[in-house]
């Protein structure tokens, strides 16, 4: 008999090796940011299922909360502009 946690586990077992594979995979920096953000919730989820609570919200406030922020503001300060209104000499 397969019980619900281990269907549970192989649900976020598979969404955690889909999005890291989706983050080397991607070519959009942007999009690859989300499925860190991604994979390191289901992370989190996995703490949750060990009974880990304290692992679990460390693993969002710091690297969900924090990490994944920082590369959010990295990819727009480091995006190209269009150059609308420029005007070229």
């Amino acid at each position: 008999m397969v019980s619900a946690e281990l269907i549970a586990f192989a649900l976020f077992a598979l969404v955690t090796l889909g999005a890291a594979a989706g983050v080397v995979l991607v070519e959009d920096v942007w999009h690859a940011a989300l499925f860190t953000g991604i994979s390191l919730l289901s992370v989190a989820v996995h703490f949750v299922m060990l009974q880990a609570e304290f692992l679990a919200a460390m693993q969002i406030l710091v690297y969900v909360g924090g990490v994944l922020i920082l590369i959010t503001f990295a990819v727009m300060l480091t995006r190209e502009s269009d150059d609308e209104g420029v005007v070229q000499t």
